[in-house]
């Protein structure tokens, strides 16, 4: 009974596994773009009425620069959209892309990011998270998992299911850890590896990535284990971003022999 209930919920995700990312993986996308970019304009609009704005001209055009320049060189779809880079006054060492053409930087992590390729490294990894379609497929995977657990509910009542309860809890703890986190996980480092090469092809140097998240490494504590993190551990994202140096050097020596790196500076 329960190996039919299990089989009817997780029919509803792979059905609506419809799409492929950059990288080759299956997607569930449920939404139309029009309206993540609408979702993602209410969202900055919110941001910008409750952070404060940096004014500081050298700190913007400084970090406009690294964006543009990774923008640059990301698909028309999304380099032709009107890209809107704030920076906001925030000790949060972190940054932000939005569906609809939104990036935030919190200053707190131009403390951390050493230089233009950290920043860029960083800057890099959320536009591969739009790039990537990661909102698209958060919000699909989480309105896919509740209309399998509403089926499974549905189910069990009909056929008079005991410890509904506690079967609903375990299928809810089962897709967290099953689903939604390894989703989240995927995310990260999906975006980290279109991030490397965003970067390397802009001209920004992608060893400086590794040594960025080493960086970031030592804000955290450490000690969510793996398999309950959104994110990978720090030393499986860095072991990943140096599979991936070889090529990315590759790009980026391309490029430097032509003459061709961003010249921001603070």
């Amino acid at each position: 009974m329960l190996k039919k209930l299990f089989i009817t919920a997780t029919c509803a995700l792979v059905i609506a596994a419809c799409a492929q990312s950059p990288t080759g993986r299956r997607q569930i996308m449920l939404f139309n773009d029009a309206d993540l970019s609408k979702m993602g304009a209410q969202t900055f609009d919110s941001m910008k009425a409750e952070v404060p704005i940096s004014k500081d001209a050298k700190t913007n055009n400084y970090v406009q620069c690294v964006a543009n320049s990774l923008l640059a060189v990301t698909p028309e779809n999304v380099r032709a959209q009107s890209w809107e880079i704030v920076v906001f006054e925030s000790d949060q060492v972190n940054a932000f892309a939005l569906p609809g053409g939104k990036i935030g930087v919190y200053t707190g992590l131009l403390k951390v990011a050493e230089n233009k390729d950290q920043l860029a490294a960083v800057v890099g990894h959320e536009i591969g998270h739009v790039i990537a379609g990661h909102s698209n497929e958060r919000l699909s995977t989480n309105q896919a998992i509740q209309t399998a657990m509403s089926l499974g509910d549905a189910g069990m009542k009909a056929y008079g299911v005991k410890y509904q309860q506690e079967i609903m809890a375990l299928i809810g703890a089962g897709s967290q850890f099953g689903i939604v986190l390894p989703f989240s996980r995927a995310h990260e480092s999906e975006s980290d590896i279109i991030g490397l090469d965003l970067m390397a092809r802009a001209g920004f140097e992608p060893r400086q990535a590794v040594n960025l998240w080493q960086n970031m490494a030592a804000q955290g504590s450490g000690g969510t284990p793996e398999f309950m993190s959104t994110h990978p551990a720090p030393d499986t994202r860095i072991r990943e971003l140096r599979e991936k140096l070889p090529e990315a050097m590759k790009t980026f020596n391309e490029r430097k022999a032509a003459s061709a790196l961003p010249k921001c500076r603070l």
